[in-house]
């Protein structure tokens, strides 16, 4: 079998491959866009890292092609989509580098309290300006971090040794767990509000893109610093070089940036700014862990072993997938649709299989239930295969239970989501094996098809005229109505309305919804 590194890796990795009498590598760091397509026909397996963009052509031209290895995280370089068509497996190494970006983390922090970077080139430059470079102490401070995963839990060990008080913000987090670690763990407006200094460890989606920006760098103590080791893109840059040129954040340490290499970025020009060029996992044991584990991977995949990390496919058999394919395909969007539903932090998923769906092996149904719940706020980090372990490490308790109550429906998947602040029930159908809906939300009955935005809006009581004043703003703001659902308790009460938009809707529009009168909630939803 051949395999073709198309990026730099250690030598560690290439050796490990050298040395196997069924494989023969090639290492190419050099191919355009054009060779790739034209050579990648030849490969049964392509390693890459991130200056390599796997685009549906390169697919498509490889005829051989069994697994694509993502040496890191970010798998926003590759098409998963095309991938998962022809069959080719994606696996990525989430975990390699923990150690080495919760190191840098805690450098810029430090670095960034005592003025070191400026103080340096000050002192080169011939002065001694001991006044000007006055710092302060990280003892006693609070931290704030927002997504207590791998690396955000390993941050916080460190700050903690340092003698800082720790929050962390993450819904996915049982708060026993945190407790455990000696975290509070709050809402993520808390950690704006009260925190010394703000380190997100969070991938970049949709939800996280600018998910700090003017709005909460106003909310945030007066002399906040800022620390991003994540992805560029999670702080709204310009926001963030007001909120320092008017004083409000006294200093900001950057590895990652919206735009790479940020050149011409204006924070560059600011002394308050320290900035290292995306090296946080730029360490001779990360480069190495991250070389041998995608190599390992990789050599499974080819030969029909368990991977630890696939991106895109579960490990299914084909005669299992066209079984259970459906529910899988239904429970991934079931948790991706709580997910946006619930509020606080989850401590419990009950999931019921009842009807058609217990008769199945439902080991993967259940997974991929998961999944959907945690990879909304957790991205590409999360896959088929490491969903349970994240689950389990967060301390989230899932419990799984097969019962005769499908409510009229040939199979039922209930799904119940315990956060500390209340609990959040939806089910879902598979009907001709195939086509999946969203049959019921809370107490309500609906028939929704689970895809593409979603506005769920929930009325205290009904009222005559609401829907035509909701269609009304949604029609002004240019957006088109694919279908609708409403479900109610009876007449005159509570009810639960769901539309299907070509679009997404604005926080403006969002909010013109939530102040009609009779409306207690109103969520867009995402379903992709």
């Amino acid at each position: 079998m051949k395999i073709l590194i198309a990026d730099p890796l250690s030598e560690r990795g290439v050796e490990i491959l050298e040395n196997e009498t069924d494989i023969d590598v090639d290492v190419n760091t050099d191919l355009s866009s054009g060779e790739l397509i034209e050579s990648i026909g030849q490969y049964d397996a392509l390693i890459i890292r991130s200056g390599t963009n796997v685009t549906q052509e390169v697919i498509e031209a490889a005829g051989k092609l069994k697994v694509i290895g993502r040496a890191g995280v970010g798998v926003d370089n590759i098409d998963i989509r095309a991938a998962t068509r022809r069959g080719i497996l994606v696996v990525n190494t989430p975990g390699a580098n923990t150690i080495s970006a919760a190191e840098h983390t805690i450098t810029l922090i430090l670095a960034l309290a005592r003025n070191i970077a400026p103080a340096n080139v000050s002192l080169r430059e011939q002065k001694w300006e001991r006044r000007r470079f006055l710092g302060v102490e990280i003892y006693g401070k609070t931290l704030g971090i927002i997504g207590l995963g791998r690396i955000g839990t390993e941050v916080a060990t460190r700050a903690l040794a340092f003698g800082m008080r720790v929050m962390a913000a993450d819904p996915y987090i049982a708060p026993d767990h945190a407790a455990r670690l000696d975290i509070r763990l709050v809402e993520i407006d808390e950690v704006i509000k009260e925190a010394d200094y703000i380190s997100v460890h969070l991938p970049l989606t949709r939800e996280t893109h600018h998910l700090l920006g003017e709005r909460e760098f106003a909310a945030m103590k007066d002399g906040v610093r800022i620390v991003n080791c994540a992805r560029g893109g999670i702080y709204d840059e310009k926001a963030l070089y007001d909120a320092i040129t008017s004083g409000k954040v006294a200093g900001a340490a950057l590895d990652v940036y919206e735009h790479e290499p940020p050149l011409d970025s204006p924070l560059l020009g600011l002394d308050s700014v320290l900035a290292t060029p995306h090296l946080a996992a730029s360490t001779k044991e990360a480069q190495i862990n991250v070389a041998v584990e995608i190599v390992y991977q990789v050599l499974c995949a080819l030969r029909g072993q368990p991977v630890r990390n696939a991106v895109n496919m579960p490990p299914v058999s084909p005669a299992d997938a066209e079984k259970i394919g459906p529910y899988i395909g239904l429970a991934e969007k079931l948790g991706s649709f709580q997910s946006q539903l619930i509020e606080g932090h989850v401590t419990e998923v009950c999931i019921d299989y009842s009807g058609d769906a217990r008769e199945h092996t439902t080991t993967m149904i259940g997974i991929a239930l998961q999944k959907g719940l945690i990879e909304r706020f957790l991205g590409e980090t999360v896959s088929y295969v490491n969903a349970p372990l994240i689950a389990r490490e967060r301390g989230i308790k899932i419990v799984e239970t097969k019962s005769n109550t499908v409510e009229g429906f040939s199979n039922l998947i209930s799904v119940t989501v315990k956060t500390d602040k209340g609990e959040k029930r939806v089910a879902g159908t598979v009907f001709d094996i195939k086509d999946g809906r969203i049959v019921r939300i809370g107490d309500y009955h609906v028939d929704v098809v689970p895809q593409g935005y979603m506005l769920l809006v929930v009325s205290h009581r009904e009222k005559p005229g609401l829907m035509g004043a909701l269609c009304t703003l949604l029609g002004e703001a240019g957006i088109n109505i694919a279908a609708m659902s409403l479900g109610r308790e009876r007449i005159g009460g509570e009810s639960v309305v769901v539309l299907n938009l070509d679009s997404v809707l604005s926080e403006e529009v969002m909010e013109q919804i939530r102040s009609l009168d009779a409306i207690s909630e109103a969520k867009l939803v995402n379903l992709g």
